[in-house]
């Protein structure tokens, strides 16, 4: 079987990617992969991305240093997402959380911030 022809990617040409700490199993990011993107990360063993907003490829840890390696990837039944399992330097979130899921929902739809008290809303 050939990666490609498994992989169902979107109306845009991107494919949802689970960011995964491939010691702990802590969910650490959700980013969106191309082709192009994929490619390298499996060429370079480091996450790297298609970002939506700038509209450019976007290697995790380029500015911060805060790199995600890969060490596995799997793809789902669909074939329509990704779970990267990798090895971060540093942490993850923009905020300098671990994880960008820090926001805990409570019953009442309140939050409560459950990362390691970084970030500050």
């Amino acid at each position: 079987m050939i990666l490609d022809d498994l992989l169902k990617y979107d109306a845009d040409g991107l494919i949802c990617a689970v960011i995964q700490h491939h010691e702990t199993g802590q969910v650490l990011m959700v980013g969106y992969m191309n082709r192009e993107s994929l490619g390298i990360t499996l060429k370079e063993k480091k996450a790297c991305f298609w970002s939506r907003s700038r509209q450019t490829l976007w290697l995790k840890g380029e500015s911060s240093g805060n790199i995600l390696h890969v060490k596995e990837i799997r793809i789902d039944c669909d074939g329509d997402a990704l779970v990267l399992q990798c090895d971060p330097v540093g942490p993850t979130c923009h905020t300098n959380e671990t994880t960008c899921f820090y926001r805990l929902v409570n019953d009442d739809e309140s939050l409560t911030l459950a990362g390691d008290g970084v970030a500050a809303e």
